[in-house]
């Protein structure tokens, strides 16, 4: 099987992320492969380190008038089976590239959140990450046999932990870890208002974004600046995960929550709040403890809670991993991929 993918996302990103991860690991697996994406330095390098075929185009708006027309000539040169197209524009784009190509290929769109599905109108089929954006997929009259429910995976590689005082953090407080853009879906001024009420404990943000100057004041506003670490974006989540005594994910809005997958596999507690993702994945009190969307009161007593009883943090982690062992691995993620492309190439 001959597969092509395009991506056409921002620098930094879950999905983005996560495109990097199944890129690799489809080679790994001897999928004869041609990435197409948009320039990136840090992210193209890493895919033609391991030999993955790459080529870079503009990906750009409606006035792009470059990327649909190259796009067609690279599908008729390597004959892809399967596209394999990431969030809107390249979906868009890849439409209108097949439809001027000779080649046949399938169109699949992954989804990794409920976007308009009016961009994806020219795919053949639609993968969610979550059962929840299947069901918006077939809610908004997507034809429910093409529509597929294949999950995320995160790197199993245990992260190595800091030296507290390299954080500027004392060896002897809770540290708590929350990860994500610095965005309002994150909520991470939820998380921040819980904190007065936490004790002694710290809390880092892995992240960037534009509400980075808002939550910035806020924290000062708290008197919580000498609890508060802002890390900016990091690419060594397990490192800080390994640091970590738990990790918070407050979002507000949240389609899946790569984070807590991340966290389930370095074996550390997490509490997060019950929107679509963390909710769907995680079970109450058995792999990880889930509070009301918006609910800071609810966040600190969770994380005290988790503060005061490390035997339930203990097996709050060690149920996470074996979640994390049963369903989210590289290798049954995979495995999932290429058994759908193989079924729908027919």
């Amino acid at each position: 099987m001959k597969l092509m993918q395009t991506m056409a996302g921002g620098a930094v990103g879950g999905a983005e992320e996560f495109f990097l991860r199944l890129a690799v690991a489809l080679d790994e697996a001897g999928v004869d492969q041609q990435i197409v994406a948009r320039p990136n330095d840090t992210r193209n390098k890493k895919i033609t380190a391991v030999g993955a075929h790459l080529s870079e185009l503009p990906f750009g708006g409606w006035l792009d008038f470059k990327t649909a027309g190259a796009l067609a000539r690279q599908i008729d040169e390597f004959a892809p089976d399967v596209v394999l197209s990431w969030m809107g524009r390249a979906s868009r784009l890849s439409g209108k590239a097949i439809y001027r190509s000779r080649a046949a290929p399938v169109l699949i769109g992954r989804l990794g959140g409920y976007y308009q599905l009016k961009y994806f109108s020219q795919c053949d089929h639609l993968i969610g990450n979550t059962p929840d954006i299947v069901r918006y997929l077939v809610d908004n009259d997507w034809p429910v046999d093409r529509a597929h429910f294949v999950p995320n995976f995160v790197t199993s590689t245990p992260g190595q932990a800091f030296a507290r005082e390299d954080l500027d953090v004392p060896v002897d407080v809770p540290l708590l870890l929350a990860a994500g853009r610095l965005h309002p879906n994150k909520a991470f001024d939820v998380l921040l208002r819980a904190m007065p009420e936490t004790g002694d404990a710290h809390l880092m943000i892995a992240g960037d974004g534009n509400g980075e100057a808002a939550l910035k004041a806020q924290t000062a506003a708290l008197g919580i600046e000498d609890r508060v670490r802002f890390l900016g974006w990091r690419g060594d989540i397990p490192d800080l995960l390994a640091t970590a005594d738990m990790l918070i994910c407050p979002s507000r809005i949240e389609p899946l929550g790569n984070v807590v997958l991340e966290a389930w596999a370095g074996g550390v507690p997490v509490v997060a709040a019950a929107s679509e993702g963390p909710g769907w994945l995680i079970n109450h009190e058995q792999d990880g403890l889930l509070v009301a969307v918006e609910d800071h009161a609810g966040l600190a007593d969770a994380i005290r809670r988790l503060c005061d009883d490390r035997a339930l943090a203990a097996n709050l982690a060690v149920a996470g991993l074996s979640r994390y062992d049963a369903d989210f691995t590289q290798e049954a993620v995979v495995r999932q991929f290429l058994e759908l492309f193989d079924r729908v190439r027919g």
